[in-house]
């Protein structure tokens, strides 16, 4: 058992390794900056499945440090939620296959309301046709998937996850978010009272 779980997170942790690092990262964080921080727009981030999970925990960790950013369902954004987007919003896709259905609807939808709203798309297949219609594509490595039958995703999820935080970490670096602005935006809790401290507010 002990060998195969090191086995599990050496795979997972060789994934993260080998995730391609190039100017696509820097490109992703001045459009969002461009979009955001100075024409008053928001990430507006989506995924179908596990993906979309991934991309609701980067709007989320986005918004908490100072990158407005909400999550779109790509389903419900057909029944209504489309509504969300303003014209300066960027919007960042997940899409492992890089030809989800439903997110490739969503940005027919998005661009028939503000078809200037550019695109972001963190995939495992820069052949598919996501990548080619963004501004901004950033590529996983397309992993293997650690789950015993090669379908879950697993491993495609956890470079998500990374890249997601590269991106956040980079912008909070663009803006100079400090604790201080930590603390006015996460009141309560442990990470509150610790953000209060760091900036001396407690």
């Amino acid at each position: 058992m002990f060998e195969e779980v090191h086995d599990l997170l050496k795979r997972e942790a060789d994934a993260i390794r080998n995730i391609p690092v190039t100017g696509s990262f820097d490109k992703a964080v001045e459009l969002i900056y461009e979009k955001v921080h100075k024409k008053g727009g928001r990430v507006i981030a989506s995924g179908m499945g596990k993906a979309g999970h991934i991309a609701d925990n980067i709007a989320t960790t986005l918004s908490s440090t100072g990158t407005p950013a909400f999550f779109l369902h790509p389903s419900e954004a057909q029944h209504g939620d489309l509504g969300i987007m303003r014209e300066n919003d960027i919007l960042l896709v997940l899409s492992n296959s890089g030809k989800t259905r439903e997110i490739l609807e969503l940005v027919d939808l998005t661009h028939n309301l503000y078809k200037d709203i550019p695109l972001i798309v963190i995939t495992g297949n820069m052949e598919g046709e996501l990548p080619k219609i963004a501004a901004v594509s950033i590529f996983t490595g397309n992993p293997k998937e650690v789950c015993a039958l090669g379908l879950t995703p697993t491993t495609s999820t956890t470079t998500m996850t990374v890249i997601g935080d590269v991106l956040v970490v980079l912008l909070m670096k663009k803006i100079g978010f400090t604790a201080a602005d930590y603390a006015k935006r996460h009141h309560g809790g442990y990470l509150g009272q610790k953000s209060r401290k760091a900036a001396n507010l407690s």
